[in-house]
């Protein structure tokens, strides 16, 4: 195994990592419409800021988790509000 395959693979796994990250807050965002997303949806926008920070490779991915967590906080308060559900 050479130097440059070693020290690529810290690198892949900090993008591999990320992209779960971002695949987790898109997960955590559609749940939040569902589910107290005044609690729900801002842990969504947290781990989608983590995985901004530590990936190049997946910013396209990034940019979609940021655009639905706006999006499902939107129409989950529109939801809660219309329903008169709690908020947290």
């Amino acid at each position: 195994m050479s130097a440059l395959e070693r020290s690529s693979r810290p690198s892949e796994a900090r993008e591999a990592v990320a992209g779960f990250l971002a695949s987790a807050s898109l997960f955590v965002s559609l749940l939040g419409i569902a589910y107290r997303p005044a609690r729900v949806i801002p842990v969504a926008i947290v781990l989608m800021l983590v995985a901004a920070v530590m990936t190049e490779r997946h910013t396209r991915l990034v940019g979609w988790a940021l655009g639905i967590a706006v999006v499902a906080w939107m129409v989950g308060m529109t939801i809660v509000v219309a329903t008169d559900r709690p908020l947290y």
